[in-house]
């Protein structure tokens, strides 16, 4: 009995210690993630400021469900150094605290797409993910302007119907925009492994 106990712990202290080490390997960020995560961070504060004269139409919802397919996770290390951005140039305004969870939900939303997605699916289903995000804007953002303004129900309703026109272009341009997600994660993926064996 005492030997089968001290096996069991034995079994049960190596299992913790894998645990571990999964966690680790997966939260570890190595120097090329670090810049690649940093430049994408830049590059979408930056493509949204150079389109911002076209309104509700820019690069920001491509990019998050790009890097969500291909880094799933760490997605959201580029998409808060964005929001981060936003934030010291444009000031930590009331407009800027919806920002830390809207995008957020559109990196849930891309989370829920299977990883081994065949091709011809993929290349609907990302900008389509993508579209329906710029649709919903204006709602997921409601919440956060009702709070701030003590809007009532039917005043939050009356703000979302205001800006739907502004919604359906987002969502128009986010399709459009949409449709370079797949090919750009081909590329980024056959990118980084050939990094990853360089590396190895």
């Amino acid at each position: 009995m005492r030997w089968s106990t001290q096996r069991a712990d034995k079994l049960s202290k190596g299992i913790a210690e894998n645990k571990n080490r999964n966690i680790k390997k997966k939260v570890r960020l190595t120097l090329y993630e670090m810049c690649l995560f940093s430049m994408f961070g830049a590059l979408m504060f930056g493509s949204k400021k150079i389109m911002e004269f076209l309104p509700n139409i820019h690069l920001i919802g491509m990019f998050v469900v790009l890097l969500t397919v291909v880094y799933r996770t760490k997605a959201l290390i580029p998409l808060y150094i964005y929001v981060f951005l936003d934030g010291v140039f444009g000031g930590f305004n009331l407009w800027w605290i919806p920002y830390l969870y809207v995008w957020t939900v559109l990196w849930g939303m891309a989370m829920l797409i299977p990883k081994k997605i065949p091709s011809v699916a993929a290349a609907i289903v990302y900008p389509v993910v993508c579209s329906l995000h710029g649709f919903l804007f204006g709602i997921l953002y409601a919440p956060a302007q009702a709070l701030f303004f003590k809007l009532s129900f039917e005043q939050t309703v009356s703000w979302v119907l205001a800006g739907s026109l502004f919604d359906t272009v987002h969502g128009i341009s986010n399709l459009i925009v949409g449709l370079l997600i797949f090919p750009l994660s081909v590329i980024l993926k056959k990118l980084n492994s050939s990094v990853y064996t360089r590396i190895a």
